[in-house]
């Protein structure tokens, strides 16, 4: 079962949402800021009622209880039942898919519906005349692949057919996630700075990749001799867990700060506004250099995983920092 709440829902209600999940089956798996996925599989046998009337009762008790509509998907598979909540229009409702009705009802869905799939990937499969999910679902995976690129690809043309091994794992993440770095002395902005504020981005996006999250959000906070402080927040224009992407905001964020003189004695990177990795499509750049990239932190991750976080470090780390 996929759960859409209202936007902008705040975290207090969200998680009594959450609670009222729980309340239905014990695996319950948060992706903020406003969705959930319920493993119904249990529930099922426990409470001697179909799929449906389970997503009926979280319903009703949500409006009754706490005044707050919700769109509920059902299905086999997260893909399936994460689809179904996203075509339910109006402010709530409960759509349910069973294993039988998957490609019959997938098929003729606008190929853009499909959850997972970017706005970037449906452009490129319109520009090739696929329109549907159905046309997706047809064609080779090899094709999809070199039209999407390698995982990206795989990922699409399986779930099309229905197919998404992926469980609902309970799990209730963290909003934010934060790295600090302090200067043993006072340091006026530039090439310190910036170097420890990359070695910072390089953490701060392993601990999400880590975490499985992506940002939505990211803030920068500087502290200063004699106790003040400067922080400012920007959105991301798509949420991601990416050194490439995490940088170019940061930077953005600490040009915003206008520093002439200012003596630093710490900053604080935050990532805010976080979502499961799982929400987020794998957008294709069509930039070689930004996808060769993409690739090396792949390996940096692996080797990081085998060695240790310090065995791969930002080259331009000029400044010890704690």
């Amino acid at each position: 079962m996929h759960v859409r709440c209202p936007d902008r829902l705040g975290e207090d209600l969200y998680r009594q949402v959450l609670e009222l999940m729980a309340e239905l089956s014990p695996v319950v798996q948060a992706l903020p800021p406003t969705a959930a996925l319920v493993e119904l599989k249990g529930a099922l046998r426990y409470h001697g009622v179909d799929a449906v009337r389970l997503g009926e009762v979280l319903r009703v008790r949500t409006i009754s209880r706490l005044g707050v509509d919700i769109r509920v998907g059902i299905g086999p598979t997260i893909t399936v039942a994460a689809t179904a909540s996203g075509r339910i229009t109006g402010p709530g409702g409960v759509l349910a898919v069973t294993p039988g009705q998957v490609t019959q009802w997938l098929g003729p869905l606008p190929v853009q519906a499909l959850h997972g799939i970017g706005p970037r990937q449906a452009e490129i499969l319109r520009d090739y005349g696929v329109h549907c999910v159905g046309l997706l679902a047809a064609l080779p995976p090899a094709t999809v692949q070199r039209l999407l690129g390698g995982r990206a690809g795989r990922q699409a043309a399986d779930r099309a057919r229905g197919i998404d091994p992926r469980p609902v794992t309970p799990r209730a993440l963290p909003a934010t996630a934060s790295v600090h770095r302090a200067f043993p002395r006072h340091a006026l902005d530039g090439a310190a700075v910036r170097a420890a504020l990359l070695d910072a981005v390089v953490t701060l996006a392993l601990q999400l990749r880590r975490r499985g999250q992506a940002a939505r959000g990211l803030a920068l906070t500087l502290r200063f001799a004699g106790g003040a402080t400067w922080d400012k927040t920007r959105r991301l224009a798509e949420a991601s867990a990416h050194e490439d992407d995490l940088r170019t905001m940061a930077y953005r964020l600490i040009d915003a700060a206008g520093l002439q003189r200012g003596r630093i004695t710490g900053i604080t990177l935050k990532a805010e506004d976080l979502v499961a990795a799982g929400q987020v499509a794998e957008q294709i750049s069509l930039d070689q250099a930004r996808e060769a990239r993409l690739a090396a932190e792949e390996v940096s991750d692996r080797i990081r995983a085998r060695f240790g976080p310090d065995a791969v470090r930002p080259a331009t780390t000029l400044l010890r920092v704690g």
